[in-house]
């Protein structure tokens, strides 16, 4: 067996293990990049996550706002004009420029791939398993693991491929089904639902906790909800699932379940069944046992601030380290690993992380909600701006959505900002640059935005906020034009 020796090994091309090898080969290091999968680079995000999922959402949306703008497409449904395959396709292509793009950085700065299974079998050396099993082993001073993570099966039903799909399966649907159940509680069953009720499916959400969307505003989550309702999306809430099965007879899958405390059963009829269970981290037969690295119950992997486990060399990052298991997060973590193996200074990234749902309409928030804003006992003032009174919303034929800025009403200081609505994952930044400054919501007054945007929902909110204050009491001109605070 042959052995070849590197500054750094990275198990794992996701996010974080494809940011980490690109920052150390900024630092100069001779680097090797693990991957298990045979052809494609770039693990869940690029292949069946992040990247796919958005991909099928830009172009469900475009024939969203194709029917808004122009009917009912003859009182066809979009299924019955748009043909799965043709959406599959634009989604491959997206993912093959992806897988290059990501193929031409790995190349560019010289960083080598191995193609094959990762185990540890010391602190120091990674063995490969190649799919011809064919093993190579490889030294490296620092190694960091980014395995990602992977679907949990359900106790209940198997998922079939056909009938009860999972996010891989979806990416290979044959038709675009008229009805659809989505099983599951994250931020997966919501884009999806979107996503197929925008191609004219019937969608009904089983939610298998007791709330659904509770980790939002309440304002921002009963706005998301009247668009789900509008849209005929269901969503039931406290599910307990008894289970799932083909009904030959009438040619449709049965989901069967009751909520709460009720022990009436219900049974929904449905095309195909779309689950997202709990993940778990992919740390399994990977070695962990040989260096003696810790993982919490769940299988997490336990690392410090600095993302280093239990044994000094070996570091870990993504989604195999658990919360929050976002892209965005993972890239940071994995240049931030890098950082700290070499001994190298990096800046802390801001406690304050956006947060993004790309269903139809978006939803996104920074900082503080009003309610967390007050339990931590700030006296804080709202100002609002719906989308009806946008222009750029009016361009668009979009009437939902609101952008809420919560900010502490002594000083103007911006806390926090919650938007739903089109281009909520991209006008949050703006709050988010504003914030990250310590500036507040004057910010938005005095300074000229262009015209139509989304991004005039600030203007707007900042004047509502503003009013909402002088309307308390304070003299207008002074809260536009008091120095103390708008230096």
């Amino acid at each position: 067996m042959s052995k070849k020796t590197y500054d750094l090994i990275v198990i794992g091309s996701g996010p974080a293990g494809f940011s980490c090898a690109m920052q150390a080969s900024k630092f100069d290091k001779k680097v090797l990049l693990v991957e298990a999968h045979q052809q494609q680079l770039g693990g869940a995000w690029i292949n069946t996550g992040t990247v796919p999922s958005k991909a099928l959402r830009d172009a469900a949306l475009n024939i969203h706002k194709f029917t808004q703008q122009f009917g009912d497409l003859g009182g066809k449904k979009a299924y019955d004009l748009f043909q799965m395959q043709d959406l599959l396709k634009f989604k491959n292509r997206v993912i093959d420029h992806e897988n290059s793009e990501l193929k031409r950085n790995l190349i560019k700065n010289e960083i080598d791939t191995a193609r094959g299974f990762g185990k540890l079998t010391d602190p120091n050396t990674v063995e490969v398993t190649d799919h011809l099993g064919k093993v190579k082993n490889y030294t490296g001073k620092n190694i960091l693991i980014s395995t990602g993570s992977s679907p949990k099966p359900p106790a209940l039903f198997d998922v079939n491929q056909e009938t009860i799909l999972d996010l891989t399966s979806l990416m290979n649907l044959t038709h675009i089904p008229r009805r659809l159940v989505i099983v599951g509680t994250g931020i997966n069953a919501i884009e999806y639902a979107t996503i197929f009720n925008a191609l004219g499916t019937k969608v009904n959400i089983l939610n298998l906790n007791d709330n659904f969307l509770s980790f939002l505003d309440e304002e921002i989550r009963n706005q998301f909800l009247s668009t789900l309702e509008e849209n005929r999306i269901g969503v039931k809430s406290n599910v307990i699932l008894k289970g799932i099965s083909f009904n030959m007879l009438r040619n449709y899958t049965e989901v069967r379940f009751t909520m709460g405390k009720s022990d009436e059963l219900m049974v929904i009829e449905s095309e195909q069944v779309l689950y997202f269970g709990k993940r778990t981290p992919n740390t399994t037969k990977i070695g962990l046992e040989n260096v003696g690295i810790k993982t919490d119950k769940e299988g997490y992997i336990k690392v410090d601030e600095h993302y280093r486990t239990a044994v000094p060399s070996i570091y870990a990052s993504g989604d195999v380290i658990g919360y929050p298991g976002l892209a965005s997060a993972s890239f940071n973590q994995g240049r931030l690993a890098c950082c700290a193996m070499f001994d190298i200074p990096a800046s802390r990234v801001n406690a304050d992380v956006p947060f993004g749902i790309y269903s139809i309409p978006e939803i996104s928030n920074i900082g503080l909600n009003e309610s967390e804003a007050r339990a931590e006992g700030y006296e804080v003032t709202v100002g609002r701006a719906f989308y009806n009174s946008l222009t750029k919303a009016a361009i668009n034929n979009t009437k939902a959505g609101l952008l809420k800025l919560v900010f502490e009403t002594s000083t103007f200081k911006l806390l926090g900002v919650q938007i739903v609505g089109d281009d909520a994952c991209e006008i949050i930044h703006l709050g988010q640059a504003v914030m990250a400054n310590g500036g507040d919501i004057r910010y938005f007054i005095n300074h000229i935005l262009n015209y139509p945007t989304y991004s005039e929902a600030y203007r707007i909110a900042a004047f509502n906020g503003v009013n909402r204050v002088s309307k308390a009491g304070v003299k207008y001109r002074k809260l536009l034009m008091d120095n103390r605070i708008t230096d």
